[in-house]
């Protein structure tokens, strides 16, 4: 549909989600991709894939302070939640948050962009 993607991408200043969540799953995949869920590499992982979501998120260049969070859960059939809440300029601000899994683990990053005054 014509002016879909202008919606969604909107002006220059504006948090585009789909971009983000390009760079997210990329990242996903880069640290973690086909390992089994390992309880001695966890925080390695996890501290990677917010690291590497930032440097890529920053080198966008966009007008926009980010911070990104990651839970990695071993598959074991329990359950997995997750919610979260914010107060600021919807039209300007943005969040996106992605859900990723492989055979043993589930993977969720949450990317929140403040735009800069």
């Amino acid at each position: 549909m014509p002016g879909m993607e202008e919606f969604h991408t909107g002006s220059e200043g504006s948090f585009n989600s789909d971009e983000a969540d390009n760079i997210v799953k990329e990242c996903i995949d880069n640290v973690v991709g086909g390992d089994d869920y390992s309880q001695s590499q966890v925080n390695k992982w996890t501290a990677s894939i917010v690291e590497r979501c930032l440097t890529q998120l920053v080198k966008m260049g966009k007008p926009y302070k980010y911070i990104v969070t990651c839970a990695v859960m071993q598959k074991t059939g329990a359950g997995l939640h997750t919610a979260n809440s914010c107060y600021w300029d919807t039209a300007m601000d943005g969040s996106c948050t992605v859900r990723w899994e492989n055979r043993t683990m589930y993977c969720v990053v949450s990317v929140f962009a403040v735009a800069i005054a």
